[in-house]
């Protein structure tokens, strides 16, 4: 896949280049900076997000070059020839810390972080951004549609909705990440290994002069997946009988067995019921059940809690666009530099209070209960700051600081790991179906109330008594409090 990501290169917003450009020429050239990836707010207003996207950074920043097409169209747009002469032979020494794939994440809190050379940790900006941001978004969206389905398998059907092919592949791997089980799209069964289902579409059952013969001529061809939609005309009065008596005499003479019947349209709990009944009763239990049209995680709640009998939700637009709430809020921002050897902590304040940032180059530590295993919360430090698991450790709002609590009897894992080494992958990377696993393991530790679709607890992301100090002073000092 190297050669697809070369063009990432260049998939950047122009004023990185500029502002990059305007660092390689000016003192602050070799300045060795740290930035922080985070997004402000959770997709769908849920307790929390699911981290996807940093295998494709890795891949991007293994191979990260300017051709010499890139170099030219650069100069038409007037970058000075200096920093062209040293995008011919850019190389990335950086380093970077990433939290995994898989793990939930929450607002505010690093979920990548770069330190390096000002120049090269800007040009990185969009690239890295873009990617994280869609297919945690993605992963996000899928998580509450399995989780919607307690227990029911959820398949990504979304390829033809997909607004764009990054979207269709990408989104797809993000989506099995979060826990669907299946894609319909081809390529990402080819370049990631999620399995690609097939199933019957209307037009097939439209081009035949019955119902009846369009599911006997589709037997006949895929006996071993034969999967035929119930509803172009009518579901219960039509297509269920016209299925069982396709089975009766074409599958069973080939000792072949249905896999399914796919519904797409109507109350579907109710003909999912009527369809289980007939299916059994003609002795095809083992026939399942699918449904599509348009579903999201409300829907198929509701449709577990009235009882439907259906084996597999097909998710399409309403998980790859995650048209409820299609934007992940992740930023890039400047938090601190080096100078003479010392980190020197930058902060971005704003008249809007939410967006002041976090300053210093900083440590992500997850509190876990030691008896439940459940999260406690996510504490933020200054680097070489430690959490003691063995003394009691108070929590307090960042905002409200009066609120506090005390917790013991904890266990600490640092959430953000190396990647990057002066430029060098030092990071084994886990497959996708460990991802998936860690992923469902990792949301098993959230609270219950943490999960909730609607007015979700807020899980607690603070800061260290040092650093919330340091961010205090700094605001102080550019508010000018402090002379």
């Amino acid at each position: 896949m190297t050669d697809k990501f070369n063009v990432f290169s260049m998939l950047t917003e122009f004023y990185e280049i500029k502002t990059a450009d305007g660092f390689f020429n000016s003192p602050s050239r070799d300045t060795i900076a740290y930035f922080d990836l985070f997004f402000r707010k959770v997709p769908d207003r849920g307790g929390f997000a699911v981290m996807a996207g940093l295998s494709q950074v890795i891949e991007y920043l293994k191979n990260i070059k300017f051709s010499e097409e890139d170099i030219e169209f650069l100069r038409g747009k007037g970058v000075s020839e200096s920093f062209l002469e040293y995008l011919k032979d850019f190389k990335f020494t950086c380093d970077v810390w990433a939290v995994p794939e898989g793990t939930p994440i929450f607002p505010n809190e690093p979920v990548v972080k770069v330190r390096g050379p000002v120049v090269q940790a800007q040009l990185i900006e969009t690239a890295l951004l873009m990617l994280i941001n869609q297919q945690s978004l993605i992963a996000t969206k899928a998580n509450r549609l399995v989780r919607a389905a307690h227990g029911t398998v959820v398949a990504e059907y979304g390829t033809r909705r997909a607004q764009g092919t990054s979207q269709a592949v990408y989104g797809a791997r993000a989506a099995y990440i979060g826990g669907c089980s299946m894609t319909s799209g081809l390529v990402p069964e080819m370049e990631f290994g999620i399995p690609c289902v097939s199933t019957m579409i209307h037009s097939w059952v439209q081009m035949f002069d019955s119902e009846y013969e369009a599911f006997c001529e589709y037997a006949k061809r895929y006996p071993d997946e034969c999967s035929v939609v119930v509803d172009t005309y009518d579901t219960i009065r039509s297509g269920i009988p016209n299925a069982i008596k396709a089975f009766d005499n074409v599958l069973l003479p080939m000792g072949k067995r249905p896999k399914s019947v796919r519904i797409d349209s109507g109350d579907i709990t109710y003909l999912s019921k009527r369809a289980r009944k007939m299916l059994d009763e003609a002795g095809y239990p083992d026939c399942d059940i699918m449904a599509s049209n348009s579903l999201d995680e409300y829907l198929i709640g509701d449709m577990v809690s009235q009882g439907a009998k259906v084996d597999c939700f097909i998710v399409g637009e309403r998980l790859i666009t995650s048209a409820s709430s299609p934007l992940f809020s992740g930023v890039y921002k400047l938090c601190a530099v080096e100078k003479d050897g010392k980190v020197i902590p930058k902060i971005n304040l704003s008249e809007n209070v939410s967006k002041i940032t976090i300053p210093s180059s900083k440590s992500v530590y997850r509190l876990f209960d030691m008896n439940s295993g459940k999260a406690i919360a996510d504490v933020l430090t200054l680097d070489g700051e430690t959490v003691d698991e063995t003394k009691p450790y108070t929590l307090f709002d960042p905002d409200f600081t009066w609120k506090r609590k005390d917790v013991e009897s904890f266990v600490v894992r640092p959430l953000l790991v190396k990647i990057f080494e002066n430029g060098k992958c030092v990071y084994d990377e886990p497959s996708l179906e460990e991802i998936r696993e860690y992923c469902s393991e990792q949301i098993d530790t959230l609270w219950d109330e943490v999960k909730r679709f609607e007015n979700p607890h807020k899980y607690y992301v603070d800061l260290s008594k040092e650093l919330w100090r340091v961010r205090n002073q700094l605001i102080e000092e550019y508010k000018g409090v402090v002379k």
